[in-house]
C-alpha cells in the first residue's frame, strides 16, 4: 500500500466471481466515478455462505477476473482465503484492524441490498463501513423496500453527493443509478 498525504478510499467488491463478467467491471467503473475512490479491491470469496452450489476453485477464479479487469486502480484478491474469512462482517473487521488508515466503502448492487439484513452481523457492517450501493437490474426500488434501507433510513447519503460517502462516518450508504447491464455470472454459467 503506498503512502499518500490523504486518507486512501478504497471500495470492495466481494462476490464469488463465478465467472467475473462485464457487470462487475461496470460496477466498479460507477463505483470509482460516483463515490471518488481511490482504489477498488475485488474479494473474490473462497465461497459464499448464502449460495449451495460450490464455485469454480479460487484460483481458476482469479486468474479470469485479472484477465478481465485491466484497470491499474483495480486489485483482484483472494485475502479471504488467506485471513481465514468467509462472511463480510468477518472480512471487513480483519481488514478494519490490519489497514486502520484506509477508508473501506462496502460495494453491492441494489439487489444485496433486498437480502441484507440476512446477513451474519449486517447491522455491524452498517454502522462500520460506508456502503456504496449501485442500481442493479430489477431492483431499483431497493433503496425504499429494503429493511436495512428502512431502518437506516436518516443514514442516507443523496446520490448528488456520492463522493462525500466515506468521508462522513457509519452508518451512511448511497444508492445511484448506472446504465443497467444484465449480465450475471449465474446466467454465463448456464450458457456454457
Amino acid at each position: 500500500m503506498e503512502k499518500t498525504r490523504h486518507t486512501l478510499k478504497i471500495g470492495l467488491l466481494g462476490g464469488s466471481f463465478n465467472p467475473a463478467h462485464q457487470g462487475h467491471v461496470a460496477v466498479t467503473q460507477n463505483a470509482l466515478r460516483h463515490f471518488g475512490l481511490d482504489r477498488v479491491w475485488w474479494l473474490v470469496s473462497p465461497g459464499n455462505p448464502l449460495k449451495h452450489a460450490a464455485p469454480a476453485p479460487l484460483h481458476h477464479r482469479i486468474t479470469a477476473a485479472q484477465e478481465l479487469i485491466r484497470d491499474p486502480r483495480v486489485s483482484v484478491t483472494d485475502i479471504e482465503a488467506r485471513i481465514g474469512t468467509r462472511f463480510t462482517a468477518d472480512t471487513l473487521k480483519a481488514l478494519v484492524k490490519l489497514y486502520p488508515n484506509v477508508q473501506f466503502i462496502w460495494l453491492m448492487g441494489a439487489d444485496n441490498l433486498i437480502q441484507f439484513d440476512q446477513w451474519k452481523d449486517w447491522r455491524w457492517i452498517m454502522e462500520n463501513v460506508p456502503l456504496g450501493i449501485l442500481a442493479r437490474p430489477g431492483s431499483r426500488l431497493a433503496p425504499t423496500i429494503a429493511k436495512a434501507a428502512r431502518i437506516y433510513a436518516e443514514a442516507r447519503v443523496p446520490a448528488r453527493a456520492a463522493r462525500l460517502l466515506g468521508t462522513r462516518p457509519a452508518p451512511s450508504w448511497c444508492y445511484v443509478n448506472m446504465p443497467l447491464n444484465h449480465l450475471s455470472s449465474t446466467q454465463l454459467r448456464h450458457d456454457t
